[in-house]
């Protein structure tokens, strides 16, 4: 049998990779503390449920969910957006239900690249973005993103020869893995630059409520209220907990949006018209329930971080996402992978190697909070003891 070239680009990963070590791991009878994916442990509301199991009972939602059918969806969509960021959206021109960001984020490419054009994307960054470009056929140019640069990608350093050939720019803030925000000034600054050279400037945008104490996540269109070259990427995986539901959605300029929903036309008919049900619900119920799933991963963070220095280990404090990014102590300042590999195999802890996200982030390695205090609490200690025996 053959096989099409892109597949040569979407080779066994480090995640992969890691999915052997824990496999491994679990082998040996080692007692498992995932902290490697961005799953959140924690249910969805009652209401949510509510909403879905009712639709259940009700055939009319049983069949494909075709563009209309997900009208009232992007109508609580658009609503919910004004509320929270006082910027008009169209729900039948602006808004597309997608299933899930990561569906989204690696569709785009198909309207947006042809063979060889170039995307501006993010290193470390989020992984399907670049397996987005790959399948797109495009080229990939890397934006180093710098401790010393506060996580920002320097624009002034994307050579005009690559600009000639690029059709869009990618970025993501609050930021995985690095957990860093970025300024509106910065947002206004990439909007200008993306409108000079004639780039769609892609937000994938699924921590802007994962926000603590007075941190402020801008939205792309507080930037780009005229909606002139952005698209902006939601999700329910994080603020809803609803990650294996496959709920998400896009906003944007009317162009981009009409161009993805030609691709998403053939390729699926959206999501089970029970879950949009109960993504309305969540959209229009009372938030309450987001800042409680917020208050409970800042409360985490403070545990995890806290013990880490207490063992030696000096992690920042995130100010946003669900996540720890700490540069590596030695000897594993240039070996994540060796480092997350020994630490699953050796004491039970998952963790994701900085390298996975991308060339700049080798010496890193990203901690996911998706546990209890108190597991997060033996996690640290059983990472002290693997550090006294590797040093």
């Amino acid at each position: 049998m053959h096989f099409s070239n892109r597949l040569q680009l979407l080779q066994s990963n480090v995640f992969a990779d890691m999915d052997r070590a824990k496999a491994r791991a679990l082998s040996a009878g080692r007692d498992i503390i995932d902290l490697s994916l961005g799953s959140a442990d924690l249910p969805v509301a009652d209401r949510i449920l509510d909403r879905i199991r009712d639709s259940l009972a009700d055939p009319s939602t049983h069949g494909y969910a075709l563009f209309h059918s997900t009208q009232t969806f992007r109508e609580a969509v658009a609503n919910w957006y004004t509320r929270k960021y006082d910027i008009p959206v169209d729900p039948e021109t602006e808004v597309l239900q997608l299933i899930g960001c990561q569906e989204g984020t690696a569709h785009l490419p198909l309207a947006l690249l042809n063979p060889g054009d170039f995307a501006l994307l993010q290193d470390p960054g989020y992984p399907s973005h670049f397996g987005g470009v790959y399948l797109a056929g495009g080229q990939v140019y890397t934006m180093p993103m710098l401790a010393e640069n506060g996580f920002l990608p320097i624009l002034e350093d994307i050579p005009e020869a690559v600009l000639t050939q690029a059709r869009m720019m990618v970025l993501s803030y609050p930021h995985n893995p690095t957990t860093a925000i970025a300024p509106l000034s910065f947002f206004e600054k990439a909007v200008a630059f993306c409108q000079q050279h004639h780039l769609v400037l892609v937000h994938d945008f699924p921590y802007g409520d994962f926000v603590f104490e007075d941190a402020v996540a801008p939205s792309i269109f507080q930037a780009d209220r005229e909606k002139t070259v952005s698209i902006e990427f939601f999700t329910f995986s994080k603020s809803y907990n609803m990650g294996g539901f496959r709920i998400a959605y896009a906003i944007g300029n009317r162009e981009i949006i009409q161009a993805l929903r030609k691709v998403k036309a053939v390729i699926d008919f959206n999501q089970y018209q029970g879950i949009l049900n109960g993504a309305i619900t969540a959209l229009n119920e009372p938030q309450e329930f987001v800042q409680h799933t917020v208050n409970t991963f800042r409360q985490r963070r403070d545990v995890f971080v806290g013990a880490m220095r207490d063992m030696g280990w000096n992690v920042p404090t995130p100010r946003a996402t669900m996540y720890v990014w700490a540069k590596l102590p030695e000897p594993w300042t240039q070996d994540s992978v060796g480092f997350c590999t020994q630490l699953v195999e050796q004491t039970g802890v998952a963790a994701s190697p900085g390298v996975g996200f991308g060339k700049s982030g080798e010496g890193y390695v990203r901690f996911a909070l998706v546990r209890s205090p108190e597991m997060l609490t033996q996690a640290v200690e059983r990472i002290a003891q693997f550090l006294q025996k590797s040093c």
